[in-house]
């Protein structure tokens, strides 16, 4: 039998471990640092509420990534519990499980995310719709409409992010709705950021694909080319993305494969300029080595390429590989009596909490990123969704900063302080919170990101090598895109092809996502 070992036991790792675990020509062995499944897919249960570290929805233009999904959690046969009390109409699957009784159950939910500006909300991604002009006022959308007309007959070379943003909604949109949040995210100015970003994020999102959409709801248009940001509904587990994960892991260890919690992979060893040899790793503050035949990783580049044993690696290539960047992620989550802001939507909720599932914060005198509305994912994440709201606070920052830094205690209170202030909560209204931090969460796309290409083409010598997912490929992917790079790995180990374009090749090309297959 042939040995394979995975770094990683988030969803690109898990998804390469079941798929390879049942051939039975392969022994899968998976390590994995942290205590949990999932990488920044898990679901941290705190006291019966369960938390989704950035929110995950569900959803993907490959018809296998589905069915793949489904095949541990099938989708709902009966309403859920809040679509229940609220009378809501919801198109079922026949003979589906309950989730009322069933756990192991896949939901479906609508996709609403709003900005929060100027003390408004506005549609995410921006509508067109008279409450936008309205909020907006007169002024600020006559010059919107001007700049926006600018960059349809000047377009600029898109040398940054900034770039790539005016020539799509122009300059005055492009102030309003993503210059201050994307420097919120990356702690660098759009202009200082590869354009990179936003073609694999927001791809062919711009004025023209929200005027099409609008045009062919208006008139019962079906199309499949939609973008992503455009999407209004999407799958979501019961308990949260990492109950999908831990089932994941649970079919590897029947089919025989070993996974390895609290253990880090230090060294990767070479026995030649072309092939991995082994692994060492720790285990219960024991240094062991493991023979492999194939590693397939998703650790971060960067430590990938410092825990190489190779006495020909340049010191160019190791000090690109630490120089690549990555933003670092907390997430307060919040237990609140009430909100008050009003529900003025024709959306029902229970107890009339606004229906929204991200929050995009794009108040300038605050720090807070975005606020997930955990009640508005799934019932099933709150313990008490008839009477409390519990919320995720999300925070961009770098680890070791003075953010990061705090205690528990000081940084929850900072961000509770920043809701009072934005008259979002009252602090007597407060009941619980959280803080979890999350290292790496975020590639970035600037510093020695420009010599990813000199990075990869020293990691593709090595034959039995292969890198994916989101910090594998330092690419920020989409779940889905994290598991079609292991779907590819797959593919070349049972067929044997060591060419690993088309690896690297996801979420790359425009169109690769776009439709339906």
């Amino acid at each position: 039998m042939k040995k394979i070992i995975i770094i990683g036991a988030g969803p690109a790792g898990l998804t390469a471990g079941y798929e390879l675990s049942k051939n039975k020509e392969y022994e899968v062995y998976i390590f994995e640092e942290d205590k949990q499944v999932g990488g920044i897919s898990k679901t941290i249960n705190y006291n019966g509420n369960r938390m989704d570290l950035g929110g995950h929805r569900f959803f993907s233009k490959d018809e296998r990534i589905i069915k793949w999904w489904n095949e541990f959690l099938p989708m709902q046969g009966n309403l859920s519990y809040d679509d229940k009390v609220l009378n809501r109409d919801k198109k079922l699957v026949e003979g589906g499980p309950d989730p009322e009784v069933d756990n192991d159950v896949m939901l479906k939910r609508n996709r609403i995310s709003r900005i929060y500006y100027l003390k408004k909300f506005f549609d995410y991604p921006v509508s067109l719709k008279f409450e936008t002009f309205k909020n907006m006022g007169i002024i600020r959308t006559i010059k919107s409409g001007f700049s926006y007309l600018k960059s349809i007959f000047y377009k600029r070379k898109e040398n940054s992010l900034e770039d790539f943003y005016i020539n799509r909604f122009g300059k005055v949109l492009y102030s309003m709705f993503f210059e201050k949040y994307t420097e919120k995210l990356w702690g660098r100015h759009p202009s200082q950021i590869a354009a990179d970003w936003g073609k694999q994020r927001v791809k062919g999102l711009s004025i023209m694909a929200v005027v099409k959409d609008m045009f062919n709801k208006t008139f019962h248009i079906k199309s499949k080319n939609i973008e992503t940001s455009l999407i209004e509904e999407y799958m979501y587990p019961k308990y949260g993305p990492g109950q999908l994960w831990e089932k994941v892991a649970e079919k590897i260890t029947e089919n025989g494969g070993k996974i390895y919690l609290k253990t880090k992979v230090t060294n990767i060893n070479t026995d030649s300029n072309t092939k991995i040899e082994s692994i060492d790793y720790i285990e219960n503050g024991e240094i062991k080595t493991i023979q492999a035949d194939y590693i397939i990783s998703s650790m971060p580049i960067k430590d990938l390429i410092n825990g190489i044993k190779d006495n020909n690696i340049s010191k160019e290539i190791v000090s690109y590989a630490n120089g690549l960047p990555y933003r670092d992620f907390m997430t307060v989550g919040l237990l609140v009596k009430k909100l008050n802001l009003e529900n003025k939507t024709n959306i029902a909720t229970i107890e009339n909490i606004i229906p929204d599932c991200w929050i995009y914060i794009q108040e300038p005198n605050v720090k807070l990123g975005r606020i997930q509305i955990f009640n508005n994912w799934s019932p099933y994440l709150v313990q008490n969704v008839d009477e409390n709201v519990w919320m995720g606070l999300e925070y961009f920052c770098n680890e070791n900063d003075e953010y990061w830094n705090m205690s528990d205690e000081e940084f929850s209170n900072f961000a509770i302080d920043e809701l009072v202030k934005m008259k979002i909560i009252n602090r007597e209204d407060v009941l619980d919170y959280n803080r979890v931090k999350v290292k790496k969460a975020y590639p970035a796309y600037f510093d020695t990101y420009d010599k990813i290409d000199e990075i990869v083409n020293y990691i593709n010598k090595f034959k039995n090598l292969y890198c994916i997912g989101r910090n594998g490929q330092h690419r920020y992917n989409n779940m889905d895109h994290s598991m079609m790079t292991a779907f590819e790995t797959v593919k070349n180990i049972e067929s044997n092809i060591t060419d690993k374009t088309n690896i690297w090749n996801v979420n790359t090309e425009k169109e690769y996502h776009e439709e339906k297959r």
